[in-house]
């Protein structure tokens, strides 16, 4: 995982997955809330009232089940598509963006489907890497108020 970003000059957020391993990193454009909600869990903060991302990781632990995986399964017009794996195999569909705030809460593993990375992964050549590090220099300076439209 790389980080959250807000993509000029549409103001859409996006959330940067980098393969693990590798060199193709993964765009997926998501909403503001659940940019707010990934950067929130970045940075280590904690609203004074549960978050719907803290409430599932809640529910999880009230329950005794722990979330396996988070698999980002496929892209189809553009649209990504993920699933929930827990513990004994049952597996939820969700949003990528949903899931990516939930596994960043628990600490699961976010994985890609190879044909995802490969319809829709970026790779980044070597002498882009210096963009790629300005980018994570970028997400250590951003607050999740920055998210907020209006703000």
């Amino acid at each position: 995982m790389v980080g959250v970003r807000v993509e000029m000059p549409t103001n859409q957020p996006l959330v940067l997955l980098r393969e693990a391993g590798g060199a193709r990193y993964l765009p997926i454009w998501i909403g503001a809330v659940e940019a707010t909600a990934i950067a929130f869990a970045q940075q280590g903060v904690t609203p004074p009232r549960p978050l719907t991302h803290d409430l599932m990781k809640d529910l999880l632990a009230a329950l005794g089940r722990e979330l396996d995986e988070v698999r980002i399964t496929e892209v189809r017009d553009g649209v990504y598509y993920a699933v929930l794996v827990f513990d004994g195999g049952t597996e939820v569909s969700a949003r990528p963006s949903d899931s990516i705030a939930l596994a960043l809460r628990t600490g699961t593993k976010i994985v890609c489907d190879e044909d995802v990375l490969e319809s829709s992964g970026l790779a980044v050549p070597e002498e882009e890497e210096q963009e790629v590090e300005r980018f994570r220099e970028f997400l250590d300076q951003v607050t999740p108020e920055d998210f907020h439209p209006g703000t």
